[in-house]
């Protein structure tokens, strides 16, 4: 598979290379996919009916951009994860295919726009995330506020689910995200901290971990979130860590799903974890005190986030009663 190419609107329309970063590192051929990961072409009517919206409404998905495999069956549910902020990351991760440079500038109406969207879809629960903007002062959380203000005013009903870069060095940045009051503030780590300079080197893994701490700390009736992806070489030991680091940051979920390389350009797949083996880090994970686990290989961030959503409210609800 080839680079993907990126049409740049700001030269006229003249391409560029979707991850210049990436452009001169050696292949990584892409290992065949075994059965339990194979996912079939979107064909079903209401699929092409998702896809037109976003286009009507000028919004970014991470369905597409970040080549999901679950897209055919979200979108035919009318579930699709809108990223805001532009199309263009400031970051180059190397399991990332959201395109990496420097990003336009932010569209003063897509708060609405996003707003729109989710009330002709008839959303009970929706997810936005973004691309990292460290371009910008407050790394976009202003941005998201407004976002999040917009669908509360359409959309008064609907739970809102953010799932947001690290804002790092950027001072104040999360208080205004959590003032707007997300219903699940999600931020994922990725993988385990050994593997951060070579999977996700712009990031700092304490610093993700402070986030979502912090974020339970300024409210705590918010829900915490965060999502790991398996099969980049990562140990068993290590993740039984992360999980413990976690739960001293009293997250509420986690999800775990496969890896999946994107380019020959991007890191390679070091395994795929078996079902198996998903199911025993997922017991691992509900011992550990997780309030909601999701772990399979095609679990994503938002996969069935709206189901999820239900299930996470009914647990605390269960614990509390418990305690009492």
């Amino acid at each position: 598979m080839s680079t993907r190419v990126l049409i740049d609107h700001r030269k006229g329309g003249a391409s560029k290379t979707r991850h210049p970063e990436k452009a001169h590192r050696p292949d990584n051929p892409i290992a065949r996919k075994p059965e339990w990961i194979r996912v079939k072409a979107p064909s079903h009517p209401v699929y092409h009916e998702t896809r037109k919206l976003m286009r009507d409404n000028r919004l970014v998905t991470v369905c597409e951009e970040a080549a999901c495999p679950n897209i055919g069956e979200c979108w035919s549910q009318r579930h699709a994860t809108m990223m805001i902020m532009g199309e263009i990351c400031t970051r180059a991760c190397s399991f990332c295919n959201v395109a990496t440079g420097l990003p336009n500038a932010l569209d003063a109406d897509e708060p609405e726009r996003v707003a729109e969207a989710v009330a002709k879809l008839g959303l009970r629960h929706v997810v936005i995330t973004s691309v990292d903007r460290d371009d910008l002062a407050d790394g976009g959380a202003h941005h998201f506020a407004r976002v999040i203000n917009a669908i509360r005013s359409v959309s008064p009903e609907t739970t809102i689910e953010i799932l947001t870069p690290d804002f790092l060095r950027k001072n104040n940045a999360l208080e205004v995200v959590v003032e707007a009051r997300p219903d699940v503030f999600n931020h994922n780590l990725e993988t385990v901290p050994r593997l951060y300079p070579t999977i996700r080197p712009g990031a700092r893994y304490y610093q993700s971990l402070r986030l979502l701490d912090r974020v339970k700390q300024l409210d705590p009736s918010i829900f915490t979130k965060s999502g790991l992806m398996l099969g980049l070489g990562e140990e068993k030991m290590e993740l039984a860590q992360v999980m413990d680091d976690l739960r001293i940051a009293d997250v509420d979920f986690i999800t775990m799903g496969q890896y999946l390389q994107p380019t020959v350009k991007h890191a390679a797949v070091a395994r795929f974890v078996t079902p198996a083996e998903f199911e025993e880090y997922g017991t691992m994970a509900r011992v550990k005190g997780f309030l909601q686990v999701s772990s399979s290989p095609l679990t994503r961030s938002s996969y069935h986030a709206d189901a999820d959503f239900a299930e996470l409210r009914a647990a605390r609800s269960a614990r509390l009663k418990g305690s009492v």
